[in-house]
């Protein structure tokens, strides 16, 4: 308990150590601490009275703790050699028990490898390096303190490789890299591209694209930094005339074309799984979990061309000629796969004449890709096969004409006139029977209301014809004799007198 107790603390203090240097000092005393007291166990259990099986587990426990102290006195022969006999001890217990208790052993085992090999790698085995990212990768997508100590090892293998690294070369320029998280990023690039290469689950390579892409944005972080210094001081164009970015430019742009690639082929490779689970679509939906849609792959292409578009755009690349076609055929071919899978989801819908008309589009990409590859047929290694595609298409054009053909000629069934649903008011219908809940509701349709207009007989328009063909009589000698009455006839009409 006191080894464990002086332990423990010393792992305590190692992990504040990271931000409080003064604590190793105490980390390293409490593994003395440690040490001594595994010592003085080891010596209790060399008794008669102890059987071999505590014995060695005693001395695999001493070696251990010892290998411990000396690995962080960075003293690699000793902690080599202490690791080394430790494993040892486990492996035979582990040989010589039954499979339950040999898991525990073995899994001891696990733990120190890594170690011993970065000790090797400080003796000076170059191989050791290789074995670690090999640990990392059998770990799959696990987490614990295994993986957390293999990420810290890895790192401390690349940071004492990133010293002697001093300049990068890309599309024919060769740029300095003056900044550490850069030079570890690059460094260990190409190791982690080698074990997404070697990877066997989705789930590893997912997690393995992550680390690539949170480190990228980290030593992407650190140029942005560099470079918003140095545009204080001169800009970003060293020669006016060429148009030739400065070399921290240059190295930014080369940072964020990994990191758009990176992001590609994870979406490329989330793709290829989803078409995989569209062919056990069955399968899936019995376990009760949510189909896969064709719209999910339309949305990962979506992705795929934005980043393709923000590569083009990247400075210093915009006059590099092969750069810029090798990303145009790409984007054809990245159409052509979208508009691969839109088409699925009009033939989900039944919407034939869209879905025909978008295959098309599709061999149309097809065939512009295949005119403009040509002898570049190394830009295309990398990318989906467009022969596949076209093959693919053909035959979901005869499918789609078939499905289309029958769903035009169904024919309904019979169906009982007791369950037709009719939508006319009843007063229309008095004549057919039917079973109609509605009509005990609120909301009964019995008669139609408002009622529908019907012709019905004008008013008739008489016109007088006769009219014009009537001779009147005159009227002139009454006419006459209204004007010659004048001053008489007012005053006889005043008294009274008429004729």
């Amino acid at each position: 308990m006191d080894a464990e107790r002086a332990w423990s603390y010393a792992m305590q203090l190692k992990m504040e150590a990271n931000t409080e240097p003064r604590k190793r000092f105490h980390l390293l005393s409490r593994l003395r601490k440690a040490v001594k007291y595994a010592e003085e166990l080891e010596r209790l259990c060399d008794s008669d009275r102890v059987d071999a099986k505590t014995k060695l587990e005693a001395q695999a426990y001493m070696a251990y703790l010892n290998g411990m102290l000396q690995f962080e006195n960075q003293h690699w022969e000793d902690a080599m050699k202490a690791f080394n006999k430790c494993k040892t001890i486990y492996e035979k217990l582990a040989s010589a028990f039954t499979d339950e208790q040999a898991v525990l052993y073995n899994q001891r085992v696990d733990e120190i490898s890594p170690n011993i090999r970065y000790c090797a790698y400080n003796i000076g085995d170059k191989t050791a390096m290789n074995e670690l990212m090999q640990m990392r990768l059998r770990t799959g997508g696990t987490e614990g303190l295994m993986a957390e100590k293999l990420e810290a090892l890895i790192s401390q293998t690349r940071a004492k490789q990133a010293a002697t690294m001093s300049e990068v070369e890309w599309r024919g320029r060769t740029v300095p890299v003056k900044i550490d998280k850069v030079r570890i990023f690059l460094l260990g690039l190409a190791d982690t591209e080698a074990a997404i290469a070697q990877a066997e689950d989705e789930e590893t390579k997912e997690r393995l694209f992550e680390t690539v892409l949170s480190e990228c944005r980290d030593a992407i972080q650190g140029v942005r930094e560099e470079l918003k210094s140095e545009q204080r001081q001169r800009d970003v164009l060293l020669d006016g005339e060429t148009g030739k970015v400065s070399n921290i430019q240059f190295l930014h742009s080369y940072l964020s074309h990994i990191k758009l690639s990176t992001a590609i082929r994870r979406n490329e490779s989330m793709a290829s799984a989803l078409q995989k689970a569209l062919l056990r679509q069955p399968q899936a939906e019995e376990d009760g979990k949510r189909s896969p849609r064709p719209q999910d792959l339309i949305r990962l292409y979506d992705i795929i061309l934005q980043n393709l578009a923000e590569l083009t755009q990247l400075p210093g690349l915009e006059d590099d000629q092969s750069f810029q076609k090798e990303i145009a055929l790409k984007t054809l071919v990245y159409k052509a796969y979208r508009c691969f899978f839109i088409a699925q989801s009009y033939v989900l819908v039944k919407k034939w004449s869209e879905a025909l008309v978008l295959y098309d589009r599709v061999l149309k990409y097809a065939k512009e890709v295949r005119n403009k590859a040509g002898d570049g047929k190394k830009s295309l290694k990398d990318l989906p096969d467009v022969q596949d595609l076209i093959m693919q298409v053909n035959a979901e054009k005869y499918s789609m004409h078939a499905a289309a053909i029958l769903d035009s000629s169904e024919v309904p069934e019979d169906i009982s006139p007791l369950q037709v649903k009719e939508s006319k008011p009843l007063s229309d219908r008095l004549d057919n029977f039917f079973l109609d809940p509605s009509l005990v509701t609120k909301h009964a349709s019995l008669v139609r209301f408002p009622p529908d207009f019907q012709p019905i007989p004008c008013k008739p328009l008489f016109f007088d014809l006769a009219l014009n063909h009537v001779a009147l009589p005159s009227l002139e000698d009454k006419l006459e004799q209204k004007s010659k009455s004048g001053l008489t006839g007012y005053i006889k009409g005043i008294f009274g007198f008429r004729s």
